[in-house]
């Protein structure tokens, strides 16, 4: 457990007044040097709260705090230097806010009671029985209306507190832990392989359903492993890394339309006789939203072969050479890297309620084994932290990156206007 006299260490630290003050009075360059010792005292706590047992997260503490340091030392380079304070302040909003909605996720997983993507999908099976229609412009309307409103919800929310930094990156981080499921999806997938170690082979079948859609009836150890293996890929980019690179991309709308667009393609974009073609619209924005997650996911399941004792090399040659042989243009990216990071065979036929589907093998490697879902977990953990780092990085560096902007176009229009003045 996480105790409470380490968060009010934390939470001490960051308040302390000689921050708060020069902050308030809009210097932001004070306010983040005197900042700095608190920030590193929260660096170690992180470290030391993400390689305990019981969070299960599978985080090594020294990667931890070293992607922690890294946007530490980012933060000392005074960041009044490119854009105005009001600017900074809004990005660190955002960026702080990914960090610690991500941090709650990692911390308490999923909420069990009241979650409110449980109540969306609700909203919508209520939405769907009332717009059906077995065509693809019945699905378009129905596909508009349920992304359409979340979205314009959280525009409203990012306008309200465009000006309020701490009230944006609470936004923010409730937004970002609620559509998160890394957590979650590590502890069902370490919970099965524990059932397969004890050979409990009824009770990992139980679990499975929790995982994907497979039938897990006539699944043996090695078939029920490798169902979880391919599950904790793809779904470490679909709940994962495509949400943070939303949220980076498009703030509290992107995550919130991503997770709704997750949704609806799990709902209805099966190729089931009701939703062959209603679910298309649903099913082509997933493919569409998550084509590059899940290259950047699989790009970094590659650097992070070595983790699970994998090879770079071996990682990149199976994703390069196996990644397209997948039906999904996004899934099998994913597994294929996975395939190559922990040497194992995935890929082949699967039952999904007495629908049977021969998919193509993805890698070249034995067949998997309860010790590979712990591997994959690990795998999964460390390209999460990783994303983490580089989408908080890209909402911090904001302001920099448009004042950047900024300036290259006043040279280009300048460079301009002299050539045209010459050439008269």
């Amino acid at each position: 457990m996480v105790r409470g006299d380490e968060i009010v260490r934390l939470g001490g630290g960051l308040l302390d007044g000689r921050a708060v003050a020069p902050a308030r009075h809009g210097d932001l360059t004070a306010a983040v040097e005197t900042w700095l010792p608190a920030v590193r005292q929260g660096v170690e706590l992180i470290a030391e709260l993400v390689a305990r047992p019981g969070l299960r997260s599978g985080l090594p503490a020294n990667l931890a705090r070293a992607l922690a340091e890294r946007s530490v030392s980012l933060l000392a380079d005074r960041p009044g230097r490119l854009g105005d304070d009001a600017a900074w302040r809004l990005a660190a909003a955002n960026g702080a806010g990914l960090v610690a909605g991500a941090g709650l996720d990692l911390v308490f997983g999923d909420p069990r009671r009241l979650h409110p993507v449980a109540g969306f999908g609700s909203l919508v099976q209520r939405w769907e029985r009332r717009s059906y229609r077995p065509s693809r412009s019945a699905g378009l309307r129905f596909a508009a209306v349920a992304v359409g409103v979340p979205v314009a919800a959280a525009l409203g929310v990012g306008l309200a507190t465009r000006r309020r930094p701490l009230a944006r990156a609470v936004a923010v981080a409730g937004g970002t832990w609620l559509v998160l499921g890394g957590t979650s999806l590590r502890r069902e997938a370490t919970g099965l392989a524990a059932a397969l170690t004890a050979g409990d082979l009824a009770d990992a079948r139980a679990r499975l359903p929790r995982l994907c859609g497979r039938d897990p009836s006539t699944l043996d150890t090695s078939g029920l492993a490798r169902a979880t293996v391919e599950s904790l890929a793809e779904n470490t980019s679909d709940a994962v890394v495509a949400p943070l690179c939303w949220g980076a991309l498009a703030g509290l709308p992107g995550l919130v339309g991503y997770r709704a667009i997750n949704t609806l393609d799990a709902m209805v974009g099966h190729r089931s006789p009701r939703y062959r073609r209603f679910g298309t619209v649903a099913a082509r924005l997933d493919d569409l939203a998550n084509l590059a997650p899940a290259r950047l996911a699989a790009a970094l399941t590659v650097a992070a072969a070595p983790v699970v004792g994998g090879s770079r090399r071996s990682t990149l040659h199976t994703w390069l050479r196996d990644g397209h042989r997948h039906p999904s243009p996004n899934a099998g990216q994913v597994e294929a890297a996975a395939a190559g990071a922990l040497g194992v065979r995935l890929g082949g036929r699967n039952v999904y309620a007495g629908r049977v589907e021969d998919r193509p093998q993805l890698g070249t490697g034995r067949r998997a084994e309860p010790v590979d879902i712990v591997r994959a977990a690990r795998l999964s953990a460390v390209v999460g932290a990783a994303t983490v780092a580089i989408t908080a990085g890209h909402l911090l560096a904001a302001p920099a990156r448009r004042a950047l902007l900024r300036r290259a176009t006043v040279r280009v229009a300048r460079r301009l206007a002299a050539r045209r003045g010459r050439s008269r």
